[in-house]
């Protein structure tokens, strides 16, 4: 592509921008290269020199998206990694659910047009992003349990965690689209959610942990 090497990365830049905009507004099938070069401003041939392929292009914008909304809502919700593990899962937890609520969160609204139409095109980028967090969640959901847990309901409590967060942020964006006329008006209060979550969760883990001392399995 002509130009030096500041204009050729700024057209970089507009490409993914625009890239992340018309992927999240129409998903990975029904965006066109045509679209995303349009609206940045760039030529066409400019998504193959600089990504390779709509499907590279596609994964980056992804991960890009994924990455500015972890920057803006940090996973540890600001909870020093000193701190008890229960403030630390409480930390988690809020930082889960008020990135997922973020309007500008385009990586949730991607993820969730994957949901309906699914391709294979972001399980790579999804496992290198993702992997990192949910071995995060796992240990501190091990430090919860004690040492005597197993994987299996160490996973279980971290999925049961993480589907409460998941779930109501779907049929919470769901209502704000007019979708879902059910969704429970106390969403509107995501701290006092979170909080709830929390107290849920730790319940929860207090109750499996002791089943398992009970049983003689801890």
């Amino acid at each position: 592509m002509p130009g030096d090497s500041t204009s050729s990365s700024a057209t970089r830049e507009r490409v993914l921008e625009s890239a992340i905009e018309v992927f999240a507004e129409a998903g990975f099938e029904a965006a066109t290269i045509h679209e995303i070069c349009r609206r940045a401003d760039a030529n066409i041939a400019a998504v193959n020199y600089y990504f390779g392929s709509k499907e590279s292009l596609y994964a980056e914008a992804w991960r890009t998206a994924f990455r500015r909304a972890v920057r803006a809502h940090p996973p540890d919700g600001g909870v020093p990694a000193d701190a008890p593990p229960e403030e630390r899962l409480r930390g988690r937890i809020r930082a889960m659910i008020h990135r997922m609520a973020d309007e500008g969160n385009q990586a949730f609204i991607i993820a969730l047009r994957e949901m309906t139409s699914p391709t294979p095109l972001l399980e790579e980028v999804r496992r290198e992003c993702i992997r990192p967090l949910q071995e995060e969640m796992r240990a501190l959901v091990r430090a919860l349990l004690g040492p005597g847990a197993s994987e299996r309901t160490v996973d279980f409590c971290r999925l049961s965690i993480v589907s409460q967060c998941i779930n109501v942020m779907l049929r919470r964006r769901s209502a704000g689209e007019g979708e879902d006329d059910s969704a429970p008006a106390a969403l509107d209060d995501l701290h006092a959610y979170a909080e709830h979550v929390a107290r849920f969760c730790l319940a929860g883990i207090r109750a499996v942990r002791r089943s398992a001392v009970e049983r003689g399995t801890d």
